[in-house]
């Protein structure tokens, strides 16, 4: 769905206002559910990467980044999705080189090149077969707001320049919950970008002032200097195709065209072929969550631009994980605790 300009505003309109006792009913249905839920554990640490905010808020670069330390610790580390917007049910294994994104959603075949990725509807099976075949820890790209099973660590990605939108519940704004019930069950902040939003103030005026607010930034990674200076195509079917195109901007590029979709957009060939067409020999570019979603032909044509994550200080990541890999590799319980610089 395209989120609406006034989910971003600080300032009520009539409409928010209108829509915020249908938010403040949503907030509530979502804390009888958890409230009511008994939550399954898992026998293995299981760390959840999510977001308050409907879109992106550069989830998957902090999940792909997490796994990747845990890797290079010795850690066997599995994904487990829910797959939106694939057909598949699950328990399935990705597998890059026989999946779509129209079976198994887009953001696990981007994970599935750096780990084992599970896809299912009920997040249980999924981490039950990850564990059968040797997980031994678990990350769960997303399901902050399902109850259904027991996080042993909760990261929450928030955009700097976003925040929180409005700070209202759906349809009212672009919250899923209430910010103050989503920071009691987070045990660390990841801060994307400069803090426009005044996130970190936003916490700590909540009351939640030994909150873990980690920094870091997401860049273009490969070499792009081609493109420096170039007039390009671009397209995006993500939370905030804007950051793209400014990020497109900031590589060098002249924009001459840019399309913005909603985030997930199934992509008809149709579409596809009139963007090319529109195009004529102009480079068309995209992210990497978009080209999965791409053919294999219109991924010859089309470039991905990929994106990585650099910490702030990275020190206070590997502080944050030790724990919980020594948990993995020991099997006992961890007890973690971060603490975020005083300049977060």
């Amino acid at each position: 769905m395209r989120a609406p300009d006034f989910w971003d505003r600080t300032t009520d309109g009539l409409l928010p206002t209108f829509l915020r006792p249908l938010g403040c009913i949503a907030a509530g249905i979502g804390t009888l559910r958890r409230k009511a839920a008994t939550p399954w554990r898992a026998p293995v640490p299981v760390i959840c990467i999510g977001n308050l905010v409907v879109g992106g808020a550069g989830k998957t670069p902090v999940v792909i980044d997490i796994v990747t330390r845990l890797k290079k610790q010795g850690v066997d580390a599995h994904i487990v999705s829910r797959g939106y917007g694939g057909s598949e049910l699950g328990p399935v294994r990705v597998d890059v080189s026989t999946h779509t994104s129209l079976e198994v959603g887009d953001e696990p075949l981007l994970l599935a090149r750096i780990a084992p990725t599970w896809v299912a509807r009920e997040r249980r099976i999924a981490i039950e077969a990850a564990v059968q075949a040797g997980a031994q820890i678990i990350i769960m790209d997303d399901g902050f707001q399902n109850p259904s099973v027991e996080k042993d660590f909760s990261i929450l990605v928030v955009d700097g320049s976003y925040g929180f939108g409005n700070g209202r519940v759906m349809p009212a704004g672009p919250l899923r919950e209430t910010i103050e019930s989503g920071l009691a069950r987070t045990d660390a902040v990841v801060l994307l970008g400069a803090d426009e939003a005044d996130v970190w103030w936003r916490v700590r005026s909540l009351g939640f002032k030994d909150m873990s607010v980690l920094r870091a930034k997401l860049e273009p990674v490969g070499n792009y200097a081609d493109l420096k200076g170039q007039k390009i195509v671009a397209f995006a079917g993500i939370g905030q195709p804007k950051k793209f195109f400014k990020t497109l901007e900031g590589l060098g590029c002249k924009l001459a065209d840019c399309h913005a979709f909603d985030d997930h957009h199934p992509y008809s060939e149709a579409e596809i072929l009139s963007i090319l067409a529109n195009a004529v020999e102009l480079p068309v570019l995209t992210t990497a969550k978009d080209h999965v979603r791409l053919s294999p032909k219109h991924q010859k044509r089309i470039r991905a631009i990929n994106i990585q994550l650099t910490w702030k200080i990275t020190g206070e990541v590997d502080a944050m994980l030790a724990p919980l890999v020594e948990s993995a590799l020991s099997d006992t319980p961890a007890q973690v605790n971060v603490e975020s610089s005083p300049n977060a």
